[in-house]
């Protein structure tokens, strides 16, 4: 089992609003108000008014700032018409489908209400064209939420870490598993060939970078596993070098980890070796 593999389950419970009893996918448009939405004028990042949409017992935020707006140009239109007051209708047109809400505001960026969603019926025969057809029919509202595309899963597949299902797809939306992410490791001693790999790492932290340092530091043929650990007990080159510094230079990715996980720091390790810093 690979260290931290965890993570991405965690993250889509807590990220996607689509939790509770599915149905089948179908391109049927969904019940009004099985989708709820609420606006606050300054909860969202730097102050920035934030959507929240809500799903069952689960929810997923938007911050209606700047950063979205050049992401996410679909919801310019819900932008626009919350920034008013009174009865309030906007959309939202992704590739996965449409959101239709209405609401009332109070004032601008302050007022709550629901939508329905329709999944749009080129977007499934796609993801069946390339065996992610989703098994719920929530699933598809949640590529719309963490913008999960044709498009993403394609790049990701070209680069060798191709989405074996729609919650792969997802995971890959939701943390920003891009396939500039993935050719990012390439040229260190790690390639990546698993979706969930390439998910695991995105969820901790792990860039082409840090692969890299932990090279140059000497370990030139670390695996996943590895890399996973390392970067979960924040292992760096520098500390292995610290290490090799106190007369620790021929040590296995596993004893690094194991005296990381200890709290053994270079200074102790240096101390441990006669304070010299001579060899083992």
């Amino acid at each position: 089992m690979k260290t931290m593999m965890i993570a991405p389950g965690l993250m889509l419970m807590s990220v996607l609003a689509c939790a509770g009893p599915g149905q089948p996918a179908t391109a049927a448009a969904q019940e009004k108000g099985e989708v709820r939405w609420t606006v606050d004028a300054d909860a969202g990042k730097a102050g920035a008014p934030k959507l929240r949409l809500a799903h069952a017992k689960s929810s997923s935020d938007l911050s209606l700032d700047d950063a979205l707006a050049a992401k996410r140009p679909e919801f310019d239109a819900a932008r626009a018409a919350l920034g008013g007051s009174g009865p309030v209708r906007f959309s939202v047109v992704h590739e996965a489908g449409t959101l239709d809400c209405t609401g009332t505001l109070t004032k601008a960026f302050v007022g709550k209400g629901s939508c329905s969603f329709a999944p749009d019926a080129g977007f499934e025969r796609a993801l069946a064209a390339r065996g992610l057809t989703p098994e719920k029919r929530d699933e598809l509202f949640a590529m719309l939420i963490v913008d999960a595309t044709i498009e993403l899963a394609d790049g990701l597949a070209a680069e060798g870490v191709t989405p074996q299902d729609a919650n792969d797809l997802i995971a890959a939306g939701a943390l920003e598993v891009t396939p500039d992410y993935v050719r990012g490791f390439k040229g260190t001693s790690l390639a990546l060939h698993k979706i969930d790999d390439a998910v695991a790492f995105r969820a901790l932290g792990v860039t082409g970078d840090y692969v890299r340092d932990l090279n140059a530091a000497g370990f030139a043929g670390l695996s996943v596993d590895d890399v996973t650990a390392m970067k979960a007990l924040g292992v760096t080159g520098d500390y292995v070098r610290e290490l090799a510094a106190a007369g620790y230079e021929k040590l296995s990715a596993e004893d690094v980890i194991g005296m990381k996980a200890m709290g053994v720091t270079g200074a102790y390790a240096k101390a441990m070796n006669g304070g010299t810093g001579g060899g083992q």
